[in-house]
């Protein structure tokens, strides 16, 4: 297995930072927040990309996802939607980074209407996506919260280009089992986000094995040789502990439910 973090958990740090303590704790990579709050975004200039990529590079580190906000399934016109993914498989490109995170974003459309959005925009995005190298993930988040929802979208846009982001929080927060949530994501899985909170209506981030959300199941269920990804949302709630303290107990943490579940495999 291979870790990372999301620098949502770093708020406007240097990426120099940033890879630093990925390298410290023991993370092979980043997910990079793509926004113009960060230090490289979909506007950024060529020679920010370039050193950006040399700085993780030299500290041994990889950019795992650009997480885009992108909504595929949100009302209103294609071509914005669909300039904002080739801009964010562009940075993922000059990054040589697998993926590009998007959210579904349907609001309150009936969800035949989201579902349509979402398929017909992947389906045109996934072709120039996979030219780039760069696979887009949907991320189990609001509008398709659950893995059921999700693979409903790719099992229909069908192309290696889409796949999944599994988000452990929200498809727990839709009432899915990690079971089920595995078996929907199916053939879609890029890779699981982890993360710790209290309880459904106490959603501020713990450390990892600190709050409610059932991570040993879920971590049982990522393929031995994928990634997980701590996502600790600071950014969204600034009271919240510092992440830095908490990324080589976090570490240890998920490599210890790895164990765990080789040896129950075996």
């Amino acid at each position: 297995m291979k870790y990372a973090f999301s620098t949502l958990g770093l708020p406007g740090t240097p990426l120099e930072r940033s890879a630093a303590l990925a390298a410290t704790h023991g993370y092979e990579g980043l997910e990079l927040r793509a926004h113009p709050e960060e230090p490289l975004h979909p506007a950024s200039p060529a020679g920010d990309r370039a050193a950006g990529l040399r700085t993780l590079t030299s500290a041994g580190v990889a950019v795992l996802t650009v997480a885009g906000y992108a909504r595929v399934a949100a009302p209103g016109p294609d071509e914005p939607v669909l300039a904002e993914i080739q801009s964010l498989v562009r940075l993922a490109a000059d990054l040589e980074a697998p993926y590009v995170r998007v959210f579904p974003g349907g609001g309150e459309l009936p969800p035949a209407a989201a579902d349509a959005h979402a398929v017909r925009r992947l389906r045109a995005a996934a072709p120039f996506a996979e030219r780039h190298g760069v696979r887009i993930l949907l991320e189990t988040h609001d509008s398709h919260r659950t893995a059921t929802a999700t693979a409903r979208v790719l099992d229909q846009v069908a192309h290696p280009g889409a796949g999944a982001l599994w988000d452990v929080l929200h498809t727990w927060l839709g009432g899915e089992s990690p079971e089920e949530s595995s078996r929907a994501l199916a053939g879609h899985l890029g890779y699981a986000q982890v993360k710790d909170v209290a309880s459904a209506h106490e959603l501020t981030p713990l450390g990892l094995g600190g709050g409610a959300l059932p991570l040993a199941e879920a971590v049982a269920l990522v393929p031995p040789h994928g990634w997980l990804c701590w996502e600790y949302e600071k950014r969204w709630y600034p009271g919240a502990g510092e992440l830095p303290g908490r990324l080589g107990p976090g570490r240890e943490y998920l490599e210890g439910l790895v164990r765990a579940a080789d040896r129950q495999a075996e």
